[in-house]
């Protein structure tokens, strides 16, 4: 297994950032930190250190001095949890008929945390969504075939998977396609003058001064705009009035701005052009293409904002048949074979999940990394830039760090001595600190976390 500090240095290498910046860098621990044959401490700790680090190079093109940069393992992945609670309760994070179901031939999982994606698979199952209960669902299930079922319901555009192993990953076109491709991917989008950010006091925060428009939901994509945030960047959260969210955003939304806006209207695309006539990064993880049929896509941002750092979140990437498909970290996990690998060492009859949401996680802070990295190079060759990230692509990278003997006999470290309490527009929130550790200019978040629409969507 790779220890972090070459696993970091790995992922710099797809920036091409400045090597000598590695000597900043201290990465405390070892797996295993948490009940699993996978190196998640390994790949909680090095995207981690990787965002942090670019974050300070981005600095140090602006006149600051580089500082030391800390990660601890431990740290990392219980940041990588996402755990919180509100006014000292622990919110219900998933949805009645969320989870892994046993079909004719095998296991299924469904992702129903939304009532549209809910219904939809109660439909396809032949059942009344006003009436059915999960016994109802397991019963219909049980005459299904996995694979069947997942591509009824694909077709349909709803978010379910059959249960794979590595080796079933491997032999789909899906998994072929992700093969060849690399972690992630920072692209130039075309021809634009460098813009340059004003230069850097030494005691101000990284990422100070740069402009991030977030318009993520779940989950990655708030991840990485909240590592922005923590390190200095003035991010605005954007979600849509008729959309729903998830519990996860009293978290996500700790350091920054909280907006809504109606794109389905004029008004409202015409308020986000004026934001992004300002803004610096444009992250986004709606469904391939969702954005762009608005006229948001990355080719219209460059050329109306050159200069413009666009980046995008995919489930599956951009090449192979599933490149459309919609999803998410616990489907990913079933569909590339690690619920049946962490359910086979742990000698079950059944399937595991990783103990955290990892490739969210991971795939967060790939995405404030490429997002720094991009600024950085902006700031040097000029451009407009595209930062792509998926999260297959991050699972097929975990994957390659290779599997822990006897991981799963790990105890679950103790939470409390990397929590902290603030008042938040949800009540008193209790959440994990940034675990990395600046030393002189420490990580933290600014603005309290509130509710879509608290603030006006203008800088």
């Amino acid at each position: 297994m790779p220890a972090s500090f070459d696993t970091l240095q790995s992922i710099w290498r797809l920036a091409a950032l400045p090597g000598d910046a590695l000597s900043f860098v201290d990465l405390p621990g070892r797996d295993p930190v948490f009940p699993s044959t996978f190196a998640v401490g390994t790949a909680a700790q090095s995207t981690i250190a990787a965002a942090a680090l670019a974050a300070c190079e981005l600095a140090h093109a602006r006149g600051a001095p580089r500082q030391r940069v800390s990660v601890d393992m431990t740290h990392a992945a219980i940041e990588c949890t996402g755990h919180f609670t509100l006014d000292g309760k622990e919110p219900e994070t998933w949805g009645p008929f969320s989870g892994l179901y046993r079909a004719a031939d095998g296991y299924v999982r469904i992702h129903a945390n939304f009532e549209h994606h809910q219904d939809g698979a109660l439909r396809v199952l032949g059942l009344d969504p006003r009436t059915a209960t999960r016994a109802d669902a397991e019963r219909a299930l049980s005459d299904w075939r996995a694979s069947d079922f997942e591509e009824a319901c694909a077709q349909r555009g709803l978010v379910v998977t059959m249960l794979r192993s590595f080796d079933q990953w491997d032999a789909t076109p899906q998994g072929a396609a992700l093969a060849t491709e690399p972690l992630m991917t920072i692209t130039r989008l075309g021809d634009a003058p460098a813009r340059t950010l004003p230069p850097l006091p030494a005691d101000a925060r990284p990422l100070s001064g740069v402009r991030v428009l977030d318009f993520t939901r779940i989950l990655a994509g708030p991840v990485g705009g909240r590592a922005l945030a923590a390190f200095g960047a003035d991010v605005m959260l954007v979600n849509a009035p008729h959309l729903p969210n998830i519990a996860a955003i009293a978290d996500m939304s700790r350091g920054k701005r909280s907006v809504l806006l109606d794109l389905r209207g004029e008004r409202g695309r015409a308020a986000l052009w004026r934001l992004i006539d300002e803004a610096h990064v444009f992250s986004q993880g709606y469904r391939p293409g969702g954005l762009a049929a608005l006229g948001f896509g990355p080719e219209a941002l460059a050329e109306r904002r050159p200069g413009i750092v666009y980046v995008s979140l995919t489930a599956y990437g951009t090449e192979g048949p599933w490149a459309a498909r919609r999803g998410f970290d616990s489907l990913v996990q079933t569909a590339m074979g690690f619920n049946a690998a962490e359910g086979e060492a742990d000698g079950a009859d059944k399937p595991r999940t990783l103990p955290m949401q990892m490739l969210d996680m991971a795939s967060g802070f790939l995405m404030a990394f490429g997002a720094a990295a991009a600024l950085w190079k902006q700031q040097r060759e000029g451009g407009s830039w595209h930062v792509q990230v998926s999260l297959a692509q991050t699972g097929h990278w975990l994957r390659s760090l290779g599997r822990i003997e006897g991981g799963l006999k790990t105890a679950k470290p103790d939470f409390a001595p990397y929590l902290e309490c603030a008042p938040s527009g949800f009540g008193e929130l209790e959440a994990v600190r940034p675990s990395a550790q600046f030393a002189r200019t420490p990580a933290g978040y600014d603005r309290p976390a509130a509710p879509p629409g608290t603030s006006e969507p203008r800088w």
